[in-house]
């Protein structure tokens, strides 16, 4: 297994060794010892599956206050491009952003630390997505960053996604930032 940083380094990218044969192949998706010895140690208590049509984009998401979430992301059919927005007020890379393209057939994983928000927009006929989650989840902890906020400046693979009603109705990073946490210069 290959763990490395990404351009904000506390995302990490996760490269599992895949044993393949004639038959198909192996892998570990997740090995609490092993993703810990990397710093990936929170619990994982939800395991969510998300399946979604080319040209969707869903996000940006985070929750915050005593609900935060870490999210462990793998893709299990087709491709998406992975974004993680540093969102903790202080942080060096506050507003800052990191994308990736996850795939069925690349077995990366991201893994987003809490204090980030997290999007995805489909690049495959279809997408499904498997997650984990270091916390429940808590539509009132729950809040949104528009996908297309100017100030954040994501470089999307699509112009026009299909996005839910919600989604739409996000806010834009600067008034939502009286309810994001401080980051923690432990």
């Amino acid at each position: 297994m290959r763990v490395t940083p990404a351009e904000l380094p506390e995302v990490l990218l996760i490269e599992p060794d895949v044993y393949r044969d004639p038959r198909g192949f192996f892998l570990e998706a997740f090995q609490a010892e092993r993703y810990k010895s990397f710093g990936i140690d929170g619990t994982f208590v939800q395991d969510n599956h998300s399946r979604s049509v080319a040209g969707t984009l869903r996000g940006l998401h985070l929750q915050v206050g005593s609900r935060p979430q870490a999210k462990l992301v793998r893709v299990i059919v087709g491709a998406i491009y992975d974004v993680a927005v540093d969102l903790r007020v202080g942080s060096p890379n506050f507003g800052k952003w990191v994308g990736v393209e996850l795939s069925a057939a690349n077995f990366k994983q991201c893994y987003v630390p809490e204090g980030f928000a997290h999007g995805f927009a489909v690049l495959s006929p279809e997408a499904e997505i498997e997650y984990k989650c270091t916390n429940l989840y808590d539509p009132k902890a729950e809040i949104g960053i528009a996908w297309n906020d100017p100030a954040l400046a994501i470089r999307w693979p699509i112009d026009r996604p299909l996005l839910s009603e919600r989604d739409q109705r996000h806010p834009r990073l600067e008034e939502q930032t009286d309810r994001l946490a401080a980051y923690d210069l432990r």
